[in-house]
């Protein structure tokens, strides 16, 4: 992968690490509170002042707040200090249950029993809390249960339906903040926060009791382990555990508890977070290194079950990070720009002509690209296309590899083969690759090549980047198939070490793969390519983001912790010589080859020491860093003898490598559901004829000969067009009642709906499911409209209400469709629309040109709408001239380019990629691309 940290710029979503900017301006405008805290602040002296700075919430309504101090969940419960409430003693009292439990349970159902309450305790806190805070995230539907209880609402008004809850609250919140703090004045968003905190306060404190518990019940000591043995293995254990205790209480000091209780779940803070000490030595470090005392309590119990349920709850806790709190941090601390204004489009009068005279253009001009196209990455099991012969190549010489491995016997010869052959693939990796790129990088002979032969720069790129990613594959699947040669499956997994080693393996295995992941989201596929090697003019901007922000390059310490895994699973000398080797020569590559062009590349900008480097030297005593100095500065004088002896036999090693090169050239959705029940027991009283459904904004299309005849039109809305709603329902209709949108194929019941809306379905009233994306739909709820108006000939007053459908509540497909009237959240249905037709009209080129025969505009204009549509119609995004770009969502969210790609599909029979897309930018490119495939498709 090419260089230390060479990405395009983007931006990292490490947890709450990006400065909340927009917040503090919008915070900064609202400056009455502000302004009067601060002239206050400054007749203090300035040590008062600095003490009595407060923090500025903001909820999402815009009200803004002061945030008062708050504490940490030990120091509440234990601090003398802390007052303290029912709620702590009644926290204390369940945590000295558990101890209880564990005293008086009978030493053999003591492991069983606390192994039940852990897991329990752990799926309360990933499960239970996850889910929360996801339906927090997506639908604020925590604050808007808070509103529909009403128990904040001051029971002097007479609204609240639960006084004694408010006052229990009441008192147990102001008796925690004594200052900045009333609870009738504070926001809904903020009382809410609280609540949940002492909700995640009970689980949080008796996941950690149990699982020390269970540890206990576990623990032992090994028959026949030695003194020396037993002193290490609690030392090491103490270690992890303290470094835990260290990681966590660090980390508090930076995200305070406002994330430390996923505050920014319900409001955002005025407030600049310095991101140091434990955040620049890994990722999420609450989540990763954070659990490294779950290790070495294992280490200490010597129980393997400890370190299963271990790495069971470490492996929860990463589940829990990907499905809520990454998506939460992305969508806040990671919002889309503002639309820019695409500077690289294609020439119109250019492709115009192409399009037209695309047949008779013999020999058309090569482009020569200062940079590569971003369509059709090699990374990746998406990315695989059995069309292009890289992918077919690396698939069939991996099945072949994999093949005889699992065939030929495991005798000392093919051992020695399989051994042989990953050593071989290792050096050309290494090596091989590294004097191309080293040729490349100075003399760029391998671009030479092939404009020699009047080929582009782009396909030397292109033919590279095959050559890499076939060499990368079978070294890797080549040392695979080594260590499955000299695998030897443990007779007995409970005497010796087995276990441990496999387990020790697995991880060092998981943690290469997470490495490499890593590096890619980060560099992309032009990073992982070295395209700075082959495109110097247009090379990204230097960055340190993503895993670059701890290590400059992680290949040098964690990018082959894999292969050292296998060699301690396999505990092979030949497999631990075979990673030896790995990780020389890998070093290697990196000093001689990457280190080179990175400094003729980017000079002083390249960082001297990474972020875990800092970190660990803060930490250092300043006699230790005294001694790294001078050790350093050996290290230093024998790494430069040893480049001035390399440099002196360069010209041989370069000749050799010439020989050798010259005989071997040969890797979310639904939207959001409806849980409901299927039948009602209280429809009695309610009549379906007082119910009725209609649509607006469809137009009218005939559709057969038989219809001609009659004089029904059937309806038809165009692809991915809202579609508004209005129903009516009797006066004393269920608030809770809800229209879905189906496939007419899809329920045979015309009483009762069969299917699951998947998220396409509106309430018809506000506040009754707690979900803001499905309140989203309505328009108008509960118009009351006078039976004089009434044409049926009952004259009863009943309700109105208009409701709309549109982005993901629509089915974005073609097909005959109808919406359902339900009663009450069941599925009970009481009014049926009449059918109607999703459609996308066929382009005809040969009606619809302009006068000089091109159907180019007509295909832009066609397009310019579709696009529209397939984003929703929002400004931010759907693009109102074919030469404005896509809003930046249509990069980062799929969705849209798979919606345009179905509708061209539909419309001009001509199957894009969803990047091809995200790719073109702007409609006339799009355009530009279908006249260019029509007139190949027409010539073929």
């Amino acid at each position: 992968m090419a260089g230390p940290a060479v990405v395009g710029g983007g931006e990292g979503c490490e947890l709450r690490e990006r400065k909340n900017q927009e917040s503090s301006e919008r915070l900064n405008q609202n400056g009455g509170l502000r302004e009067q805290e601060e002239g206050e602040e400054e007749e203090k002296p300035r040590g008062e002042k600095d003490k009595s700075r407060k923090t500025y919430g903001r909820t999402p309504d815009g009200r803004v707040f002061i945030v008062p101090q708050t504490h940490d969940m030990v120091s509440q419960l234990f601090s003398p200090s802390q007052p303290k409430n029912a709620s702590d003693i009644l926290l204390v009292a369940i945590l000295g249950l558990h101890i209880l439990t564990m005293y008086l349970l009978p030493t053999n159902f003591r492991t069983s029993i606390f192994t039940a309450i852990f897991l329990f305790w752990r799926t309360c806190y990933n499960v239970g809390i996850g889910y929360l805070l996801h339906l927090q995230s997506c639908h604020l539907r925590l604050v808007a249960w808070a509103k529909q209880s009403k128990i904040f609402v001051n029971p002097k008004t007479g609204d609240n339906p639960h006084p004694i809850t408010y006052y229990l609250l009441k008192q147990e919140m102001e008796t925690k903040i004594p200052e900045d703090y009333t609870f009738e004045e504070a926001p809904l968003e903020y009382n809410t926060w609280l609540l949940f905190r002492r909700v995640v306060d009970l689980i949080l404190m008796c996941d950690f009791v149990s699982y020390c518990l269970f540890a206990i019940a576990c623990g032992g000591r090994p028959q026949g382990e030695g003194f020396l043995l037993t002193i290490a293995r609690w030392a090491t254990g103490s270690g992890l555990f303290g470094f835990n205790i260290w990681v966590k209480l660090d980390a508090h000091r930076v995200v305070k508890d406002y994330a430390w209780y996923w505050g920014d779940f319900f409001y955002l803070i005025d407030q600049e977070l310095t991101f140091d000490g434990v955040f620049e030595m890994a990722p999420h470090p609450m989540y990763s290194i954070g659990y490294a005392g779950y290790y070495g309590i294992s280490l200490i119990a010597a129980s393997y079950r400890v370190l299963a349920i271990s790495v069971i709850a470490h492996a929860a806790q990463f589940a829990f990070l990907i499905w809520v709190e990454n998506p939460h941090i992305e969508k806040t601390y990671n919002a889309p720009p503002a639309r820019r204004r695409r500077c690289g489009t294609i020439n119109s009068t250019e492709h115009e002509e192409d399009a037209m005279d695309y047949i008779s253009d013999i020999n058309p001009q090569l482009p020569m690209p200062s940079h590569p196209s971003a369509v059709h990455n090699l990374i990746g099991i998406n990315n695989i296309d059995l069309h292009r012969v890289t992918d077919v190549s690396v698939l069939l010489l991996q099945l072949y590899i994999f093949t005889l491995a699992l065939l030929t016997p495991s005798t000392p010869f093919y051992q020695a083969l399989f051994v042989a052959n990953a050593a071989i693939w290792r050096l050309w990796y290494s090596l091989g690759i590294g004097y191309i790129l080293n040729c490349q990088s100075t003399k760029k002979r391998w671009t030479r090549h092939f404009l020699k032969y009047g080929e582009s720069t782009e396909e030397a790129w292109r033919q590279w980047k095959g050559i890499y990613h076939i060499t990368m594959t079978l070294c890797y699947a080549s040392f695979i198939a080594a260590a499955w040669k000299m695998y030897t499956r443990p007779d007995e997994w409970t005497r010796g070490l087995p276990i441990l080693k496999h387990v020790i393996g697995a991880s060092l295995v998981a943690l290469q793969i997470w490495t490499a992941i890593s590096v890619y989201d980060s560099l992309g596929e032009f990073g992982w390519f070295f395209g700075d090697f082959f495109f110097l003019d247009q090379r990204p901007k230097l960055t340190y983001n993503g895993i670059y922000r701890y290590l400059n390059n992680p290949e040098r310490v964690i990018g082959l912790a894999g292969v050292w895994g296998a060699a301690i699973i396999t505990g092979s000398v030949a497999i631990f010589s075979l990673a030896t080797m790995s990780h020389v020569t890998t070093l290697a590559f990196i000093q001689l080859v990457e280190r080179p062009h990175m400094q003729r590349l980017y000079g002083q900008s390249l960082r001297r020491e990474s972020g875990l480097t800092k970190s660990l030297r803060r930490s250092l005593p300043p006699q230790i860093l005294q001694w790294q100095g001078s050790v350093d500065k050996m290290l230093g004088e024998t790494l430069e003898s040893f480049e001035d002896l390399v440099e002196a036999a360069r010209p041989k090693i370069a000749a050799g490598m010439s020989l050798f090169v010259k005989d071997s050239t040969a890797i979310f959705k639904h939207p959001t559901r409806i849980s409901i029940s299927r039948l009602a027991p209280d429809l009695a009283g309610f009549d379906p004829k007082d119910y009725s459904i209609e649509l607006s904004g469809a137009s009218h299309s005939v559709r057969t000969r038989s219809q001609q005849r009659s004089n029904f039109k059937a309806l038809a809305f165009e692809y991915g067009a809202p579609i508004r709603v209005r129903w009516t329902a009797p006066l004393n209709h269920s608030k809770k009642d809800w229209v879905g949108l189906y496939m007419v194929a899809d329920n045979a019941s015309r009483e009762a709906t069969d299917v699951a809306s998947q998220g396409r379905w509106v309430p018809t009233n506000e506040d009754q499911y707690g979900s803001i994306v499905a309140d989203s739909g309505i328009l108008s709820s509960d118009h009351r409209v006078s039976g004089h108006s009434r044409r049926d000939g009952e004259d009863k007053d009943y309700f109105a209400g208009e409701m709309e459908f549109s982005g993901d509540k629509l089915w974005w497909t073609t097909g005959v469709f109808e919406f359902r009237y339900h009663h009450n959240g069941k599925y009970n249905v009481m009014a049926i629309s009449i059918p109607f037709e999703i459609t996308i009209n066929r382009f005809d080129e040969d009606a619809i040109t302009d006068a000089n025969g091109s159907m180019k505009g007509a295909v832009e204009q066609a397009l310019l709408n579709l696009v529209n549509n397939c984003c929703d119609r929002d400004p931010d995004i759907a693009p109102s001239t074919v030469d404005e770009s896509f809003g930046v969502r249509v990069e980062r969210d799929g969705k849209y380019a798979k919606r345009v790609v179905f509708a061209v599909h539909q419309m001009f029979g001509i199957e894009f990629a969803p990047e091809v897309v995200q790719a073109d930018g702007n409609v006339r490119n799009l355009a530009w691309r279908v006249c260019n495939a029509k007139k190949v498709l027409v010539s073929v």
